[in-house]
């Protein structure tokens, strides 16, 4: 028994000092080896937080942002059911003021404006413009296009998921931003005033080279909509109105023949009182055949938003009536169904025109002025001095 106990100790010493020399063997080399320096631990960036509107469809549904610029006002109608998010986002930013005192800060000439970086609103950081404000919503996919008068989000690096504060205006149709962009809004007044702001001089990155300030953003109900002028007369009451036609060389009165040709009476009633008219030239005198006016081109003025809407297209009325001297009857194309604004007075009888034309009208006072214009003297058919429209009076007779 003892001596297996002073063996176990033996080779419980034998061991012991083997591990000992081991280890005494080890410092040397331990102490001439580099120390280990631990890894720095590298937070994770935070995942981003993006917006989600607290705001429902409904809240959102039938909301118009009202855009007052320096150079006039831009009305979007808000499209909550294609971006909810971004939407809501916009209409947020609008009742914080985030967009107060920003500028477009970017402008492509009959393209696009984009504006909206808060950045903006520091005219010392003009470098950094076009930087700020992202990072806050997802993507929104939608079946909206970026025709004129779309407003999408800008977003940044091609990131879809970095849209934010800034938008950008379409003043032409831009195909090629489709699915790359969300549109979130469409300009209903004002596209006019967003081309004029494409139209700055723009050094050739794009950046204006004065500020074209949003002065302020206001969320307002989208008013009612309300029938348009003469869109609820009957043939009877139309037949009722008569319309003065004040030219340069004088009067010429004008009735109508509702009966006959009713959307072009409506239509015509509708441009003269809107003042479509007003300022057009007449713009060809054959003689013996047709004295023509009301050709857009020869307008001293464009035609403001609320007239362009009122040209349209209408379909032929073609009537028996005669085409005989003081007969009023629409212009148009190949196309029968091209008529639009141009109309003209029969200088004598006209048996080709009729069938072919819709008369819709008659000379009743100013047939002397009529002759007078005809006799002007004219390059081919055009006017050598410009004969023009002042304005069109619309009266009940």
């Amino acid at each position: 028994m003892r001596a297996f106990q002073f063996a176990a100790a033996l080779l419980l010493l034998t061991t012991s000092t083997f591990a000992d020399q081991r280890v005494r063997l080890r410092l040397p080399e331990l102490a001439q080896a580099p120390a280990r320096q631990a890894k720095p631990v590298v937070p994770r960036p935070a995942a981003p937080q993006f917006f989600t509107t607290l705001l429902t469809l409904d809240q959102m549904r039938n909301k118009q942002a009202v855009v007052e610029t320096d150079l006039g006002t831009i009305v979007i109608d808000l499209l909550p059911e294609a971006a909810p998010n971004h939407v809501g986002y916009f209409i947020k930013n609008a009742q914080d003021g985030t967009y107060a005192a920003t500028t477009f800060h970017r402008v492509v000439k009959q393209g696009i404006v984009q504006g909206g970086d808060p950045l903006s609103k520091d005219p010392s950081k003009v470098d950094a413009y076009g930087t700020g404000g992202l990072g806050m919503l997802r993507a929104e996919r939608n079946a909206e296009k970026n025709t004129r008068g779309a407003v999408s989000a800008v977003v940044g690096g091609g990131n879809p998921d970095s849209g934010g504060t800034q938008f950008f205006i379409c003043v032409a149709d831009q195909p090629g931003l489709d699915g790359t962009y969300d549109v979130f809004g469409r300009v209903s007044e004002g596209i006019l005033v967003a081309q004029k702001i494409s139209e700055v001089a723009a050094d050739e990155k794009g950046r204006p080279a004065e500020r074209v300030a949003i002065r302020s953003v206001t969320i307002r109900d989208k008013p009612a909509a309300t029938p348009e002028a003469f869109s609820t007369e009957s043939a009877a009451e139309l037949g009722g109105y008569r319309a003065v036609l004040e030219t340069s060389m004088g009067a010429i009165t004008l009735e109508f023949s509702a009966d006959k040709a009713p959307e072009h009476v409506r239509n015509f009633l509708r441009l003269a009182q809107a003042g479509v008219y007003n300022g057009m030239g007449v713009h060809r005198v054959a003689k013996g055949f047709v004295i023509q006016t009301g050709y857009l081109p020869s307008r001293s003025q464009p035609l403001s938003e609320p007239q362009q809407r009122l040209v349209r297209n209408l379909q032929p009325e073609f009537n028996d009536t005669s085409h005989v001297k003081g007969t009023v009857s629409m212009a148009r194309g190949d196309d029968p169904a091209s008529a639009d604004t141009s109309f003209f007075i029969v200088l004598g009888t006209s048996p080709v025109l009729d069938g072919k034309y819709t008369a819709f009208g008659r000379v009743v006072d100013g047939l002397p002025v009529v002759e007078a214009i005809e006799q002007v003297p004219v390059n081919v058919e055009a006017p050598v001095t410009r004969i023009e429209i002042k304005s069109v009076r619309v009266e009940k007779r």
